[in-house]
């Protein structure tokens, strides 16, 4: 069937303040009625799990959009040529050699190693909680314990950190499907800031070389590959921004998850070995990144539908988290639930590259919180946001979740 004969088929809609808020409803009414759907002109929407897991690695499907679609989605400026040059946006083989080069430097030993100074950072983040018998999820811990871990690990000074932090906000803007017209300039005025800062702080490192994840940006090398200055800066920027906004994420829906669900919460407590298990039902119980988005290289057939060159493909991973089809009792919290092969991660040649370092935060965080707290539960209703980037687009952040701890 060819895309001409898609007229009975669903669309797919972000206008609905109540979608925003809690898209899962309209999730499994989209995947009740196929696997696809239609979303704006030339972009289809997938919505199982099965589709969503081989579209992830179909070699057919690619992330190097053309710039005329990045300069219709973010208009044209140094945002457009910033995600031209980033690992993400990229496809074999030039994805091949930068994930190589980034992978030296951000590796799995790197993460590991973390684990203990994480800790230290959560307990100190912990503290006042301890004394006030109260925390806001995001703001007392959600916030800024990713981006302490990111700061650290690239070696950004103290006193930079806040402008650091405000304006790679404003670059998450350049990550959306469409940036509305207001806010494209912050976009594009915030990679130049940030690609100036970046650039000061990778010329200081190859002069003189210090321990931290920028010095390893730097100095990456394999073989007869290395990265260029522009390209080591615009990494280092998106491994920065990438490393605090979807763990901001993780953390946040996983302390509300915990709050609601007391029955999970003191299953957790009485077998602490289930905390790996549990991170990972937070991961598909509510997805940091809802959506990823593909471009097809060649027709590809979905659902019944051959999908032509040239069409943008959105892969709701939440929607595939939550697939009758594949998760027993998917609308269900259950930190023991073995196998879980959520998306959240992605798949593919792209699955995430700090997926390590997300789990080792993670697993510090409410390993914690469940040690330094014998009760957590909600002291309010959460407050939502648009997150206006591409990563948990198009659903909302939390902006508050109020909690009260003993």
């Amino acid at each position: 069937m060819t895309e001409a004969m898609d007229a009975r088929l669903p669309r797919f809609v972000l206008d609905d303040p109540e979608f925003l808020r809690d898209p899962y409803p309209v999730y499994r009414e989209l995947r009740a009625r196929g696997p696809l759907c239609r979303g704006g002109p030339a972009q289809w929407v997938v919505t199982r799990h099965a589709e969503v897991s081989a579209l992830l690695r179909d070699r057919r499907l690619g992330r190097e959009f053309p710039e005329e679609f990045q300069k219709l989605s973010v208009g044209p400026g140094p945002a457009v040529d910033f995600l031209r040059r980033i690992v993400i946006d990229r496809d074999p083989e030039e994805h091949t050699r930068l994930r190589r080069l980034l992978t030296r430097a951000l590796n799995p030993p790197l993460a590991r190693s973390l684990a203990e100074p994480i800790t230290a950072m959560t307990d100190h983040l912990l503290e006042r909680a301890v004394t006030d018998g109260a925390l806001d999820a995001v703001r007392d811990l959600a916030q800024p314990l990713p981006v302490l871990v990111m700061s650290t690990l690239l070696g950004i000074p103290v006193e930079d950190r806040a402008a650091v932090m405000e304006r790679s906000i404003d670059v998450s803007k350049a990550f959306a499907v469409f940036i509305p017209e207001a806010e494209r300039a912050a976009a594009h005025a915030a990679v130049v800031w940030l690609r100036d800062y970046f650039r000061g702080l990778l010329r200081r490192r190859r002069a003189a070389p210090g321990d931290d994840l920028l010095t390893a940006i730097a100095t990456a090398r394999e073989g007869d590959w290395r990265l260029s200055e522009e390209e080591a800066v615009d990494n280092a920027l998106f491994v920065y921004y990438a490393g605090f906004e979807t763990t901001t994420n993780l953390i946040a829906t996983g302390c509300a998850a915990l709050a609601r669900h007391p029955g999970e919460q003191a299953r957790l407590r009485a077998d602490p070995s289930l905390l790996p298990a549990a991170l990972e039902e937070f991961l598909r119980w509510d997805a940091p990144i809802h959506t990823t988005t593909r471009i097809t290289l060649e027709p590809v057939e979905v659902g019944g539908r051959t999908l032509r060159r040239g069409r943008v493909v959105v892969l709701l991973l939440a929607s595939a988290n939550h697939d009758e089809r594949c998760f027993t009792a998917p609308d269900r919290l259950d930190v023991g639930r073995r196998p879980n092969p959520h998306l959240s991660f992605g798949g593919g040649v792209h699955h995430c590259l700090g997926a390590m370092l997300a789990r080792v935060e993670g697993t510090a965080v409410f390993g914690r919180l469940l040690e330094r707290f014998g009760e957590i539960e909600p002291a309010g209703p959460e407050d939502w946001q648009p997150s206006g980037g591409g990563f948990r687009f198009p659903y909302c952040a939390y902006r508050s979740v109020p909690l009260r701890v003993r």
